[in-house]
């Protein structure tokens, strides 16, 4: 199904909206060409991508979510690695580096501003869940 090493986990990352702005996360050491990202990370044994969404916004971020919806699944044309991305809203707390050694900054990122923080787009089911969600306030 994909390239990626067997001994290699999937990634799952959350796409969590709040007040019309949808949250990412700076790592202290980027990835290739990502800089700016989704809270994300391994899948753990026995967890659906749904939960770990959860869980890594948790601890990346602090802010506990709940998983709405799966949005969709890719081999990141920019990691090699198998990557699932979960809508997800917020139940709780604010948003803030919570993961110093994985962090470096949070943002609250505006539809407009995305293509300042994801110059080479986004997957297209990501991209067109945030159009319909980003857009409704403007």
């Amino acid at each position: 199904m994909s390239d990626q090493p067997a001994d290699q986990p999937g990634v799952s990352a959350g796409i969590i909206v709040h007040e019309n702005r949808v949250l990412m996360v700076r790592r202290r050491v980027k990835e290739g060409e990502l800089i700016w990202q989704f809270p994300a990370g391994a899948i753990e044994d026995g967890e659906t991508p749904e939960q770990a969404a959860v869980r890594e916004t948790q601890e990346e971020t602090g802010l506990t979510v709940e998983a709405l919806k799966l949005l969709g699944e890719r081999v990141h044309p920019k990691t090699g690695r198998l990557m699932s991305y979960t809508a997800c809203a917020p139940i709780s707390g604010e948003a803030h580096v919570a993961d110093e050694e994985e962090l470096a900054e949070v943002a609250w990122v505006a539809h407009a501003e995305i293509a300042d923080y994801v110059p080479y787009g986004l997957f297209e089911p990501v991209q067109e869940y945030l159009d319909g969600e980003l857009t409704r306030a403007e």
